[in-house]
C-alpha cells in the first residue's frame, strides 16, 4: 500500500445553519408579546432600524408574489442607493392626523392585596400587646397556602420571647381573615374554619380526626369509629368540603397573574371565517434613511462596511418577522378548514389533527409548523385555545375518517355518562369501558380511569351516595 500527500477537490452539498436562518427561526418560535420585547431590543442593537406609523392608505389584499413566497434560506440582496432613491420618489406626504386618545382606566387599577399585606393590615388595628412583633414574624413565614411550616419552639427562639408568648400570638393570627391561616396541619385548618358553618354538627369535630379515610372514601370505617349511620358521615363529609384547605391559595402573589395574548384571531362575519394576525403589539419596522450618506462612501472603508451589515441585518429582520406573519397566517387557514364543524358546533365535532396534515397542507416541512404553533394561542368564536389544542389524536380508526374521534371527544362522552348515572350504583371504569365501547368509542378500562383522572372525577367510591 502506498502512502502520500496529495490535493483533491471534490464538490460536496451540506446544510450550513447561517445567523440570518437562526434569526428566522427563532422569531417563528415567539409569541406576540416575545416578539415585541426581541423587536425592541433590536431597535437598542441596530441604529438603522426605526419605528414607522401606520399608513393612512388602505391598502387592497393582494395575492403573495413570487418574492414574497422566496424562501427564508435565501440571501437577500439590496441596492441601498436604488432603494432609498425609490423610497424619496414614490413617497406619499401625508399631513399628520392627530386623534384625541379617551382617557383610560387601565393604568389605575389596583393589583389585589398579597396574602401578607392583608394579614399584616389586620395585624395592625390590633390592640398593642408583647404577642404583636411576634405575630408579624409568624405572619411573614407563612407559606402560599396560609399554613405555617415552623414549630412554636422556633419562633420562640427566633424572636427571644417564651412558648407562652409565641402561643399567645399564633392564636392572634389564627383568628384573622381568611380563618384556617396559621394552621399547622389540614385538621387544623379545617378546624378554625368550623365557625363558618352555622349550627354545624357536633360529630364533625371528630370526624376532622379521619381526613385521610374520608379521602379514601372508607366512609364505613368512619361510621363504625364514630357510631354514626353511613349516611350521616356523607351528610358530614359534605360539610367538610364547603371549607377551604388552603386559604392563603386566594391571594394573589407576586406575578401571579398571567395575561394571553392571541397570536390569532378568528372572527365568523356573515357565516365565514376571517382571520387575523395580531401583530398589533409589534412595532412597524422600517430602515432609517439618515444613513444614506454612508452609502456614498468608498467601498471597503469601516463606516460603509458597518452601514451596510446594519442594512442588512435590519432587512433580515424585517423580512423575518414578516414571513413569520404569513406562515402563521397559513397554518391558521389550514387549521380553519380542518376544525371547521369544532368553530360552528363545539368540542364533539373536532377531527383528528397532526401536524403532518398540515405541513402538507401548506407546502411546509413538519418543523416548520411545530415551531410556529408552539406557544402560541388563538382566539376563536369557541374561545381562546392553545394552538397544540387543534392537533388532536385519533383513537381507533383512521384519521381521514368521518367517524374518527378524538381524545376531546372521549372526555366529552365520559362526562356525560358519569354525570347521568345512578349516585347510589356509580358505573366502575370497567362499565364505563363496555359503555364506550357500545358508543364506537373501544378504549381500555386504564384509559378510563386516566381521562376520568384527567377530568378530576373521583372514583367508584368517592361518587357513591348513601
Amino acid at each position: 500500500m502506498r502512502l502520500g500527500y496529495g490535493l483533491n477537490l471534490e464538490q460536496t452539498q451540506k446544510l450550513i445553519m447561517t445567523p440570518e436562518l437562526r434569526q428566522a427561526i427563532t422569531i417563528l418560535q415567539l409569541s406576540a408579546l416575545e416578539l415585541s420585547m426581541y423587536v425592541e431590543e433590536q431597535l437598542l442593537e441596530n441604529p438603522l432600524l426605526e419605528t414607522q406609523e401606520e399608513s393612512l392608505d388602505i391598502k387592497e389584499d393582494v395575492e403573495p408574489t413570487v418574492e414574497e413566497e422566496r424562501p427564508v434560506e435565501e440571501k437577500w440582496e439590496v441596492d441601498w442607493q436604488d432603494y432609498f432613491h425609490d423610497q424619496d420618489e414614490n413617497r406619499i406626504r401625508h399631513e399628520r392626523v392627530v386623534v384625541e386618545e379617551k382617557q383610560r382606566f387601565d393604568p389605575f387599577i389596583a393589583a389585589s392585596p398579597t396574602l401578607l399585606e392583608h394579614l399584616l393590615g389586620q395585624l395592625h388595628v390590633q390592640k398593642i400587646s408583647a404577642s404583636l412583633p411576634v405575630a408579624e414574624y409568624i405572619v411573614g413565614n407563612l407559606d402560599d397556602n396560609g399554613f405555617l411550616p415552623i414549630t412554636l419552639k422556633d419562633i420562640a427562639n427566633e424572636t427571644n420571647v417564651s412558648l407562652k408568648t409565641a402561643e399567645e400570638a399564633l392564636a392572634l393570627v389564627q383568628t384573622l381573615d381568611p380563618l384556617g391561616v396559621g394552621a399547622r396541619n389540614l385538621e387544623e385548618c379545617l378546624r378554625l374554619q368550623l365557625p363558618l358553618l352555622p349550627d354545624y354538627p357536633p360529630e364533625l369535630p371528630e370526624l376532622l380526626k379521619y381526613l385521610e379515610d374520608l379521602a379514601a372514601g372508607r366512609l364505613q370505617r368512619i361510621a363504625h369509629a364514630l357510631k354514626i349511620p353511613i349516611y350521616r358521615v356523607q351528610e358530614l363529609a359534605d360539610l367538610v368540603r364547603k371549607l377551604d384547605p388552603k386559604p392563603g391559595l386566594s391571594f394573589s402573589g407576586p406575578g401571579d397573574v398571567r395575561y394571553v395574548v392571541p397570536d390569532v384571531v378568528i372572527e365568523e362575519i356573515e357565516g365565514e371565517f376571517i382571520i387575523l394576525v395580531n401583530d398589533i403589539t409589534v412595532p412597524r419596522l422600517g430602515i432609517n434613511k439618515v444613513y444614506r450618506e454612508a452609502l456614498s462612501l468608498e467601498e471597503g472603508t469601516d463606516t460603509r462596511k458597518f452601514v451596510e451589515q446594519k442594512l442588512n441585518a435590519a432587512s433580515w429582520l424585517i423580512r423575518s418577522i414578516e414571513q413569520r406573519r404569513l406562515t402563521l397566517y397559513k397554518v391558521s387557514s389550514a387549521i380553519v378548514k380542518w376544525q371547521t364543524e369544532f368553530l360552528r358546533y363545539g368540542i364533539r365535532h373536532l377531527r383528528p389533527l397532526t401536524l403532518r396534515d398540515i405541513a402538507e397542507e401548506i407546502g411546509v416541512h413538519e418543523s416548520t409548523v411545530s415551531r410556529a404553533t408552539a406557544h402560541k394561542y388563538i382566539q376563536t368564536p369557541r374561545g381562546i385555545f392553545e394552538f397544540k389544542f387543534f392537533f388532536a389524536s385519533s383513537l381507533g380508526r383512521g384519521r381521514n375518517n368521518a367517524n374518527s374521534i378524538t381524545t376531546e371527544g372521549i372526555k366529552l362522552a365520559l362526562r356525560d355518562l358519569i354525570s347521568s348515572e345512578n349516585p347510589k350504583s356509580p358505573y366502575s371504569d370497567q362499565k364505563l369501558a363496555d359503555l364506550l365501547k357500545a358508543k364506537d368509542m373501544e378504549i381500555s378500562r386504564r384509559t378510563v380511569a386516566k381521562y376520568r383522572d384527567e377530568l378530576g372525577i373521583a372514583a367508584t367510591t368517592g361518587r357513591k351516595r348513601y
